[in-house]
């Protein structure tokens, strides 16, 4: 798992716990008879969701109305109303309308600790009630919505070059509000201004580098514009509504998960609720099951369903990945690296990717077999592989046994070895230093003269089990390569796969079979 994968996972527990205590949230929108839209219900169970789905299927939609929920928190603020945000067309000779029948939007929420409910309703304008409430009022809330805007629009731009013609003002983005931003893009920013003129800004950035580069958004790509100015907008905001169309647009797929990571984190800080659409499997997996919401709209009926994430055909269809995924279970971070290390070789092999796999880990093998009973109750164990270390292979048929009970063959995978790995990959490193060599960036005859250093300090070391002392030499190596032993693990399975040699040529034909029947099965 990788440093922004952990990142991610630590993130969304703390979400998942400051749930429970926030004061201010929207806990459902629903929507009737609007953009084509029969009846549609989507509830927020998670402080940071994305909206996904095939165009057409009513995202931006459902995220526009969201908009409609509240009023702008104090005296200044944009408000959003239906009237606003899904304007209607009527007029010209030809007596054209837009048509609308029983259109309504309904809102379900908690706001200052209170329960709240409210719809708006189209009639031949838009009304607002409280479902028979009397004295309520709509809830006040700041709230922060961003379309997609790009410096392309040609009104825009001359309106914006206007700014150098006419009076304007420079104000400088203070550091706290650029934060959001810096742990994002690449660039190291000495400062960025705020240039505002009567109904225009532009923002001016300066970088730090020896030549003093400053450039104006004329010159910023997409993401870095779109980043810098959500940064500048949001940073501030305390108990907020953010909602972002197309949050991925102009952005690389690594730059995608950094900025679903500072997201959730600032609405960890801030106490923040984030809803956003995209079409980025990147995004989705940026945050966990119960924050992804699918919208689908029937090829018949034209009716808007939400879809079950398990069940998740649409992204299949359109992300060529699926959240159904086969998920390996391993018994701790070494077996897992080995295992990563050998589809790092397959997938390029069988066209697979690691978004495909879920690789599981920090169980004993003793657990094992609970785990096939626990699974098999619900009938997922076709959607598992089992891998043991080395040392476990005696417990095949205990394993194979308890699968039968619920109808199932099962085929458990043992590493190479016949102990822990770590002495499958000691004795793979020694016997190969010089491919190995390669891969830690060093020379041949570096590498043998470390390994025989943390050989001769073992062989006299009486303290240490026989058992443990693989693990200890690995670890050893670890700290003299400044590389983790994960990694470590990773680079072996990768080369003793790649080259097809002794066990693990088994393990990996092995591996490769049960992927493939788990393809075949139709899970892909």
């Amino acid at each position: 798992m990788s440093i922004l994968d952990a990142s991610l996972r630590k993130t969304w527990d703390a979400l998942r716990a400051k749930k429970q205590v926030q004061d201010d949230f929207l806990d459902e929108v629903r929507l009737k008879g609007l953009r084509g839209i029969r009846n549609l219900r989507v509830a927020f169970d998670y402080p940071v969701s994305v909206i996904a789905g095939p165009n057409g299927c009513g995202k931006s939609t459902v995220l526009f109305a969201c908009a409609a929920a509240y009023a702008p928190a104090g005296r200044s603020g944009r408000t959003y109303t239906p009237a606003a945000l899904f304007p209607g067309f009527s007029g010209g000779e030809g007596g054209f309308v837009d048509e609308a029948g029983g259109t309504g939007l309904e809102f379900y929420y908690l706001a200052a600790g209170v329960r709240y409910s409210m719809v708006w309703k189209k009639g031949r304008s838009w009304s607002r009630g409280f479902m028979g409430r009397k004295g309520m009022r709509q809830p006040e809330r700041a709230l922060y919505l961003r379309t997609l805007a790009n410096l392309t629009n040609p009104s825009e731009v001359r309106g914006i070059l206007q700014l150098g013609r006419g009076t304007f003002e420079a104000e400088e983005i203070t550091p706290d509000l650029l934060l959001f931003a810096r742990r994002i893009l690449p660039q190291k920013y000495r400062g960025v201004l705020l240039i505002r003129g009567r109904s225009r800004d532009l923002l001016f950035a300066g970088l730090e580098h020896r030549h003093a580069v400053r450039y104006s958004e004329f010159h910023m790509s997409a993401g870095e514009r779109a980043i810098l100015r959500m940064s500048k907008d949001i940073s501030g905001l305390r108990r907020a509504l953010i909602l972002i169309d197309e949050v991925e647009a102009g952005l690389h797929p690594w730059t995608q998960q950094q900025l679903m990571l500072e997201l959730q984190r600032i609405a960890l800080r801030n106490d923040l609720q984030v809803v956003v659409t995209t079409h980025s499997p990147v995004v989705l997996d940026s945050v966990p099951p119960e924050g992804r919401i699918f919208l689908e709209r029937n090829a018949a009926t034209l009716d808007v369903t939400r879809t079950p994430a398990w069940r998740d055909i649409f992204q299949k269809a359109l992300y060529g990945q699926s959240t159904d995924r086969l998920s390996i279970l391993c018994e701790d971070e070494v077996a897992e690296g080995v295992i990563l290390g050998v589809l790092d070789v397959l997938n390029y092999r069988n066209g697979t990717r690691h978004d495909d796999f879920v690789v599981g880990r920090d169980t004993g093998s003793d657990e094992f077999r609970g785990h096939i009973h626990a699974f098999g109750k619900f009938g997922k164990l076709a959607g598992f592989v089992f891998v043991l270390d080395g040392d476990a292979a005696d417990r095949a048929p205990a394993l194979i046994e308890a699968a039968s009970q619920y109808g199932h063959k099962l085929e458990p995978l043992f590493l190479p070895g016949r102990s822990a790995p770590e002495a499958w990959i000691w004795n793979a490193v020694r016997d190969r230093p010089d491919e190995y060599a390669r891969e830690y960036g060093l020379s041949a005859p570096d590498l043998r003269a470390r390994l025989a250093s943390i050989e001769q300090t073992f062989a006299g070391d009486a303290t240490t089990r026989r058992q443990d002392v693989p693990k200890a030499m690995v670890r050893a190596l670890s700290d003299e390569l400044t590389r983790a032993v994960p990694e470590i693990a990773r680079i072996a399975g990768r080369l003793e796969t790649e080259a097809a040699r002794g066990e693990m040529a088994a393990f990996s034909v092995g591996l490769t079979e049960q992927i493939d029947a788990w393809r075949q099965a139709g899970a892909r």
